[in-house]
């Protein structure tokens, strides 16, 4: 039987879908559920970390900021995982700004002094944010080398890849303007990848929307960082 949050919703969170029926229970207990609208900022970089957040489908984006206000994406986080992992390191404060970039439905909110206590207890939660917190370093990692060595079309193609893994279906909704942000990049940059991926068949992109077409040949046009992130989140059991 599948579990279902506090309003009936499917759960589709994976950390939080991995926890026994007893633990679950408890823990829905201190969860409410938020909608959140697309470019909503739920953690900001360097502001004491008050929720963390359990995506139930959707795609949200850590972004550093530079003093210019130029952004780029050094993360993203959908429901294999959770926002605000910095406070289970240690760190009372947001690392980076997170924000929405694909919806997808309500997001599973619990305040930090209840997940804190939740995951002061040796046990399966405990484990999972353990695993889950350094598949997410080693996402950073591979997310800065790939902006420094990849080209834009790689790294788009990696982004891509990486939203279709995490949503129902083949489309979602993308600006452009959102996906240059996290790209590091200009809008009329992003506009032409996306153009030149729907010439050659890999994608169709309308009125805000995004459709994978071929999605092995999207595999086979980004670089090596989509395979490298999806391989250390599979031996972390994540």
């Amino acid at each position: 039987m599948s579990r279902v949050l506090p309003d009936g919703t499917l759960l589709k969170n994976q950390l939080l879908a991995s926890l026994p029926d007893d633990l679950f229970a408890r823990i829905a207990r201190d969860l409410r559920l938020v909608k959140i609208q697309v470019g909503d900022v739920v953690i900001e970089h360097g502001v004491p970390v008050r929720d963390v957040y359990f995506p139930n489908g959707g795609v949200f984006s850590v972004t550093s900021e530079m003093k210019n206000g130029d952004l780029v994406e050094v993360a993203n986080v959908g429901i294999e995982g959770m926002l605000g992992v910095s406070v289970f390191l240690g760190d009372p404060v947001g690392t980076g700004r997170s924000l929405l970039q694909v919806p997808d439905g309500i997001v599973p909110v619990m305040p930090v002094r209840r997940f804190l206590d939740f995951t002061a207890l040796p046990g399966p939660f405990r484990d999972a944010i353990s695993r889950y917190a350094q598949a997410y370093l080693l996402q950073v990692m591979q997310s800065v080398a790939c902006n420094a060595l990849h080209r834009i079309e790689q790294r788009c193609c990696r982004w891509l890849l990486e939203t279709h893994d995490r949503i129902e279906g083949d489309e979602f909704l993308l600006k452009h303007e959102y996906l240059a942000i996290m790209l590091g990049s200009h809008r009329p940059t992003v506009t032409l990848v996306l153009g030149a991926l729907q010439r050659a068949g890999l994608i169709t992109t309308k009125y805000g929307r995004i459709r994978i077409l071929n999605r092995a040949n999207l595999e086979a046009a980004s670089c090596e960082c989509y395979a490298a992130i999806r391989d250390q989140f599979t031996r972390l059991h994540v």
